[in-house]
């Protein structure tokens, strides 16, 4: 196949560079957005930690979106693996916590509705949950329940439920 005389066999297409270039900035854009305790565990450049830092402060569109152009300029510079790989990590930590809270929430609605059968399955499923603890707990959230107070004993179930899926997840 003949090659046209403009283009030399290792050359990316215009289209390329700019599907790359705007991979590059959605990146920028999840850095941007991601909470500080996430950010501060990525491997970024002081340089690219600072032009994301000073994107957060602004509230213009428009100098939002060219500040995240300069953040994909940035990052053609450097290796972009090691910041994938941790996105995707704290994207399944994140995964991973939602998770356990809906765990949490739903052993507590089953808790207070079925009682001893789903204190039993609880505990035979979370062998070091005490018994006599929970059955406390689930027993005041549902007394709660019934007369229709809000003491703060179905939170204090959930907390309780949550630390110990937390422990096992």
């Amino acid at each position: 196949m003949p090659l046209s005389d403009n283009k030399l066999p290792d050359e990316t297409s215009k289209s390329a560079l700019k599907r790359e270039m705007t991979a590059l900035q959605k990146m920028g854009e999840t850095l941007v957005e991601m909470p500080p305790s996430q950010l501060d565990k990525i491997p970024l450049p002081d340089a690219l930690l600072e032009a994301i830092t000073f994107a957060r402060s602004l509230k213009s569109p428009g100098a939002k979106r060219r500040q995240l152009q300069f953040i994909g300029k940035l990052m053609r510079t450097i290796e972009i693996e090691p910041i994938q790989t941790a996105i995707k990590n704290a994207k399944l930590t994140n995964m991973q916590v939602t998770a356990q809270f809906h765990q949490a929430e739903e052993w507590r609605e089953r808790l207070i509705n079925e009682g001893d059968d789903a204190i039993q399955a609880f505990v035979n499923l979370y062998v070091d949950t005490d018994r006599q603890k929970l059955r406390q707990l689930t027993r005041q959230a549902q007394h709660n329940r019934k007369s229709g107070k809000n003491t703060g004993a179905e939170k204090t179930l959930f907390r309780y439920l949550k630390d110990i899926i937390d422990k096992v997840g």
